[in-house]
């Protein structure tokens, strides 16, 4: 059984006595191992907030995880329903993880269907995958919405150094128009701070990792992170001294464009003071990946792998990780297919297509079935592994490539939340938005006040 939360005051003095003594504890070792959570030494908070913190403590946190062009749904749906599902071809590969994840059915995101804008599904299969709006079709004019990661972000981001993390195993971006007059924004981002602002991901593991924990060899890294930092304020400080000087000049249409440019710099240096607040994180006593691996499947991991690091060292609770965008044409030679995926995708009742599709399919799902295991084999605080504290949801946002449907999406949910999931099992929810799981996660994450998401008709009950 695990141990209660704190609630008496002698027990939160306790608690915050031991996350005192663990940041003297990491400060006094430096950075050079990795470190993860430590049951003796307790968790900031102890149990005192209920945003991204499980019943015990220990951080909760939640991952959304993106694959392109959708899935063959005869390969994809079990056979059955509840715990005695039968796994299809495609989810064998997540067998090993059963009681570790649940299959979700019957969830839709209408604002991605057609509707009066015609053309431009994959657009919108991207575009409204987290945020649940119907994205404007324009190649400049961009507006969306913001994206469930970045709405759990604005009320847990402040528990940790990195109010979210942004990852992509796709380092190809366009800019313009990409799909059918929709700007590459959309098919490239899955996260939005604002209607109007998608949050980048980052592709390069070596830029990641030297965000998380600093650049160069690892006794070197916590040093080099704070040189950085302080060079970062330094150019911060100069360009809004700058610009107090130059808003005396302008006029007021340029004083509006300036304020607007300003409130990214600001936040900017809000990002860092939150860094600068928590110091650096405990670096791992591993050599810096060096960039980006021509081997898709071990870009993939790679990948993974700083997930893994951002969750083991608390660095952030909420992550994003596209494995590839909608309309992806690479083809995949390590799952044996030559052909581009997207051009694949429009098989056209081709079976020689869709069984090389289906080989896709599976690769992919093989992929995030070793993120599990990393995942299930990394002990928490509260001695759950991190999937046992975890929500990590999986899927695309298309569901049948060849029809460009958004209904029935793909998508597995794996983790259990901190206690609060019933996995284990196939559950059809019978044509229920997709954002009625969104708006369950961020309650789940301790985001109460979020009443509505999207289209959402409210919590979706039975996870």
């Amino acid at each position: 059984m695990n141990p209660p939360a704190p609630t008496d005051p002698r027990s939160l003095a306790a608690a915050r006595h031991l996350a005192f003594s663990r940041r003297s504890f990491l400060r006094g070792l430096g950075a050079c191992i990795a470190l993860p959570a430590f049951e003796s030494l307790g968790v900031a908070g102890g149990g005192a907030s209920t945003l991204a913190t499980t019943a015990t403590g220990a951080p909760l946190r939640a991952a959304f995880l993106f694959f392109p062009n959708g899935a063959i749904p005869s390969a994809w749906w079990p056979t059955g329903e509840g715990k005695s599902f039968e796994a299809s071809r495609t989810l064998k590969a997540l067998e090993p993880h059963r009681a570790h994840l649940q299959v979700l059915g019957g969830l839709d995101q209408q604002n991605a269907e057609p509707g009066p804008d015609g053309a431009g599904d994959h657009a919108r299969g991207n575009g409204v995958f987290l945020t649940g709006v119907r994205i404007k079709k324009s190649a400049t004019d961009i507006r969306a919405g913001i994206s469930i990661d970045q709405a759990i972000a604005r009320a847990a981001g402040h528990l940790t150094r990195l109010p979210s993390l942004e990852l992509s195993a796709d380092a190809v971006r366009g800019s313009g128009a990409c799909d059918s007059g929709y700007a590459c924004a959309y098919q490239h981002n899955l996260a939005w701070s604002s209607a109007t602002t998608p949050v980048a991901a980052e592709s390069n593991p070596r830029l990641v990792f030297e965000r998380l924990f600093g650049s160069g060899p690892p006794d070197q890294r916590a040093e080099n992170l704070r040189r950085r930092q302080r060079e970062q304020r330094s150019l911060l400080d100069f360009v809004l001294e700058d610009a107090r000087g130059m808003n005396r000049r302008l006029n007021a249409p340029d004083r509006a464009k300036l304020d607007q440019y300003l409130t990214g710099i600001r936040s900017i240096e809000t990002s860092i003071t939150q860094a600068e607040r928590f110091g650096p994180a405990s670096a791992p006593g591993v050599e810096t990946p060096s960039g980006i691996p021509q081997d898709r499947g071990a870009y993939a991991q790679v990948m993974f792998d700083m997930l893994l690091l951002a969750f083991q060292t608390d660095s952030t609770r909420v992550a994003t990780l596209l494995l590839g965008h909608d309309g992806d044409n690479r083809s995949l030679p390590e799952a044996g297919v030559s052909e581009g995926h997207h051009d694949l995708s429009h098989h056209f009742n081709n079976e020689e297509k869709i069984s090389k599709l289906k080989e896709i399919d599976l690769w992919y799902a093989t992929q995030f079935a070793l993120l599990l295991e990393k995942l299930k084999s990394a002990r928490d605080l509260d001695g759950r592994s991190l999937l046992d504290n975890s929500m990590i949801l999986y899927g695309s946002g298309n569901s049948d490539g060849n029809r460009h449907t958004h209904s029935n999406l793909p998508l597995v949910l794996a983790g259990g939340g901190g206690g609060t999931l019933t996995t284990g099992r196939f559950v059809n929810h019978h044509s229920k938005p997709m954002n009625n799981l969104l708006l369950a996660m961020a309650h789940r994450m301790g985001v109460r006040s979020l009443a509505s998401f999207g289209d959402s008709t409210g919590i979706l009950e039975d996870i």
